[in-house]
């Protein structure tokens, strides 16, 4: 997982609220699991209309999602992250998540920003009046900027950690424990399969 400590990128509307997890990723591309190949399936069952932001050519290349509320409720696949994380979205704004998908976020390195509505509404009308409009997260500052915008934000503290330092729980563990698992490890039967 990559270190993120501050992005700035464009920004892609999506005034939609109450979208769950299978609009973001329909259930029949996710018959396996893994995390590649999903980016194609991002809003699926939406992008046949011309007319949808991630379609438009003033929002390809965008890095931010500007969402509406209760984004991501519904099913906690995995593969709702990943669709984002491979479209090229590195960060989602919105005024509520989904708690399973800001937890399965925030262990893979998307970092959900919860801000409020109005927040949200006059980014909006920002990036739909200029696309170009760059837009900052700043996670050591825990702000949010944009023009003369400044919104400070909250982010669990062991999960800003861990972003700050590019680190999923797995790493962190084993960093942790490491005297532990090794000791464990020298005394467990030879026979049984090592982890590396």
């Amino acid at each position: 997982m990559d270190k993120f400590t501050v992005h700035t990128g464009t920004a892609m509307p999506l005034r939609r609220s109450n979208v769950d997890t299978d609009q973001i990723i329909p259930a029949r591309y996710v018959p396996y699991f893994s995390w590649k190949g999903h980016a194609n399936a991002l809003f699926a069952d939406w992008r046949d209309d011309p007319a949808f932001p991630l379609n438009l050519p003033q929002y390809q290349g965008s890095t931010v999602l500007l969402a509406g509320n209760d984004f991501a409720t519904g099913s906690s696949r995995e593969s709702a992250v990943w669709a984002l994380q491979r479209f090229g979205f590195k960060v989602v704004l919105a005024p509520r998540f989904g708690d399973i998908f800001r937890g399965n976020s925030l262990m893979r390195g998307l970092l959900t920003v919860t801000v409020p509505a109005e927040v949200v509404e006059r980014l909006w009308v920002t990036v739909e009046q200029d696309p170009f409009t760059e837009i900052t997260i700043d996670l050591e500052k825990l702000e949010v900027r944009c023009a003369d915008l400044v919104q400070p934000f909250q982010l669990d503290a062991d999960a800003r950690e861990r972003l700050l330092a590019g680190r999923d729980p797995i790493a962190t563990t084993l960093d942790s424990f490491a005297d532990d698992i090794a000791a464990y490890e020298q005394t467990r039967r030879p026979a049984l399969p090592v982890t590396s």
